[in-house]
């Protein structure tokens, strides 16, 4: 639906199972967290696509149409047999560590590892890929952004671990 994010959820997919593997989570998990990498934007098939295409700005009501996505997503994937953890992972992807994502404002503690992992490489890959209203940042750019984030955005632990983690 939205020709900037070809290949987008491939990408997070790969970079948080590669994250997960060197996390040495189970298999289980790991599985889990390369499905809701693939899965995590399905949502965005109910947006429409003035909003998803738009090259400027959002308006307020057009970013609340956006944030509706992940529970959309859930929604439209809760008939299939997927676990919890991937449902969750795609539900709260927009979750902050500080408690100021959506949709429900989780933070720290009780934001899944699954649900932070793919939030992670959601944004690592947002950074680096190329957008209509911007060029895309090199890795170490992207790591930099990241660091920037960390307590805010992301877990302390989570930015080390993506900035010692093979993502190419």
């Amino acid at each position: 639906k939205d020709k900037y994010t070809i290949g987008h959820s491939e990408r997070v997919s790969k970079y948080a199972t590669a994250m997960a593997e060197k996390l040495n989570l189970p298999e289980e998990k790991i599985h889990d967290i390369k499905v809701a990498g693939m899965l995590h934007d399905i949502g965005k098939i109910g947006v429409a696509d003035n909003i998803l295409n738009k090259p400027g700005k959002l308006s307020k009501e057009e970013f609340e149409e956006i944030k509706r996505h992940p529970s959309i997503g859930t929604y439209i994937l809760n008939s299939l047999d997927l676990s919890e953890s991937t449902l969750n992972a795609i539900n709260y992807h927009h979750e902050r560590f500080d408690g100021k994502g959506y949709p429900l404002g989780l933070k720290g503690n009780d934001l899944p590892l699954e649900t932070q992992l793919i939030s992670l490489a959601d944004a690592y890959d947002a950074m680096t890929s190329e957008r209509p209203y911007r060029n895309a940042m090199t890795h170490d750019e992207a790591i930099n952004e990241i660091k920037k984030s960390s307590e805010k955005q992301f877990s302390p632990a989570l930015v080390a671990l993506i900035e010692n983690t093979d993502l190419s």
